[in-house]
């Protein structure tokens, strides 16, 4: 990763705009995919040289009334637009990523409180800090259920696991952006970004696509080997008590095959888990 995060954003949400999406009109041959950054800075009001510099790294520090007017050019999303707040510093100070990966032991309670629901609680980076039963059954295809970008990325089990594989892992890195644009110091955050640039051929490119992603109440869908396929609600609740944890809750809608399949699957491991400690 380089020191000129605002600029990269800047470069790649530009190429992602075509002219004809913000009602420009498109002569002769163009050079650059999506618009030039001479149109950027007549859509969002700013000097052509001020932009430039921008993207260059040469200008750091652009008002909040500048990044809107960039949010509004560039098509950018609610949460795309905070993350480019967040790389601008114009957005309100945020707690750093390594806060805490301490669970609280109510948090923990709360968790087993769910003997039918997987449950389980993440930090910013993805990774899983405490889970319940039903949420251990539901990734125990994996290998190690430790990070959840690590997982559908390097695990042999992450692709047929996620049906909808390339849209889940777009999801993933859309997270870990955002989580950058709130400390991009973090060592943790490095550390991961680095190893999954290294061991998988689809991760760069979809970092350098620099789409930012936030919370969202898309179904998940998943296949289990020994259940087939579940269609999951799925809510993130915000742990005050710890920010920066979010306690994920995966819920089968009330008497629906997935429920179906999510009660069997919890039968057929506490089958598995009651013949393993006899054979023991």
């Amino acid at each position: 990763m380089t020191d000129n995060q605002l600029g990269e954003f800047l470069r790649a949400r530009r190429a992602a705009v075509q002219p004809h999406d913000v009602g420009m009109p498109s002569h002769g041959v163009r050079r650059v995919t999506g618009l030039r950054r001479e149109e950027v800075a007549v859509l969002a009001g700013v000097n052509a040289d001020y932009y430039t510099r921008l993207e260059q790294g040469r200008e750091r520090h652009p008002s909040a009334q500048v990044v809107d007017a960039l949010s509004r050019a560039l098509l950018l999303d609610t949460d795309a637009q905070a993350h480019l707040h967040q790389l601008s510093a114009t957005a309100p100070s945020q707690r750093p990523l390594t806060a805490t990966d301490q669970v609280a032991p109510a948090l923990r309670v709360l968790l087993d409180g769910y003997p039918g629901t997987p449950a389980f609680v993440i930090n910013p980076v993805l990774d899983i800090l405490a889970a319940n039963a039903p949420a251990e059954t539901l990734y125990s295809p994996f290998e190690t259920m430790d990070n959840l970008a690590r997982m559908v990325f390097l695990d042999p089990a992450g692709r047929p696991f996620h049906p909808r594989w390339d849209r889940t892992a777009e999801t993933v890195v859309g997270h870990l952006r955002q989580a950058y644009g709130i400390d991009p110091r973090s060592p943790r955050l490095r550390d991961l970004v680095g190893e999954l640039s290294t061991h998988s051929t689809e991760f760069p490119r979809l970092w350098n696509t620099h789409t930012v992603r936030g919370k969202t109440r898309e179904n998940k869908h998943f296949h289990h080997p020994d259940v087939g396929g579940l269609t999951l609600t799925h809510h993130a609740f915000d742990v005050r008590d710890a920010p920066g944890q979010q306690l994920i809750i995966y819920h089968a809608e009330h008497r629906s095959p997935s429920a179906e399949a999510l009660s069997l699957l919890g039968s057929v491991h506490a089958t598995a888990n009651r013949a393993h400690r006899s054979a023991r």
